[in-house]
């Protein structure tokens, strides 16, 4: 059963409170999977989240969210070569010029238990949090949801074996805070899309 399904299941005729009760109550029970807590607390934190069964409707998505913010013919600030054909195919500048619209990667890791995108310096070099783009499109596979960090060191070593990567940070909020929140202090809130797709 594809993870789509599973989180959002059938329609249900209850009233909105009542399913914002049902799935705050649900979300604490210990019997949910890893993914649907990373859908759960992610879209809480402010990500948008747009699933994808195969590698079609990853372009497909991809060219709703350009059409979306007016971002076509736009610069983009890309490290990755497996991306590039997409950007062409959208005739989108990543040729490392100034002031780009968004950044496109790859992560990590998506950390369940806290709803954040962890990344290295595989996917956007030596740049600290702050110093990319407000707006991020992200790919990522549905394979690469872990429970806690606490389980990310022993990933990054299982992944890498020696070469390990360095500027590991997460990006957890998506929205700037409606209001004051000492939680998100030092933290820079990004207008993020998740393409997740489905690879289990």
């Amino acid at each position: 059963m594809s993870l789509f399904r599973k989180f959002f299941g059938s329609i249900n005729p209850a009233s909105d409170e009542d399913k914002a009760n049902e799935s705050n109550e649900s979300f604490t029970e210990s019997n949910k999977s890893i993914d649907e807590i990373f859908i759960f607390n992610f879209k809480k934190n402010g990500g948008k989240f747009l699933y994808c069964e195969n590698l079609e409707e990853v372009k497909e998505q991809f060219e709703n969210i350009l059409e979306e913010n007016d971002w076509f013919e736009s610069k983009v600030l890309c490290y990755n070569p497996d991306l590039f054909s997409i950007l062409d195919d959208n005739k989108l500048d990543y040729s490392k010029s100034a002031d780009p619209k968004f950044l496109y990667a790859t992560c990590e890791n998506l950390i369940a238990d806290e709803g954040s995108i962890l990344f290295s310096s595989k996917q956007i070099k030596q740049n600290k949090p702050h110093e990319l783009p407000a707006n991020i499109i992200i790919l990522a596979t549905t394979s690469q949801i872990i429970g806690a960090k606490s389980d990310l060191l022993s990933v990054i070593k299982k992944k890498y074996e020696t070469d390990y990567p360095t500027n590991i940070t997460t990006i957890k909020y998506f929205e700037k805070a409606k209001e004051e929140d000492f939680t998100q202090y030092g933290s820079t809130a990004k207008n993020l899309y998740l393409l997740l797709l489905e690879d289990l």
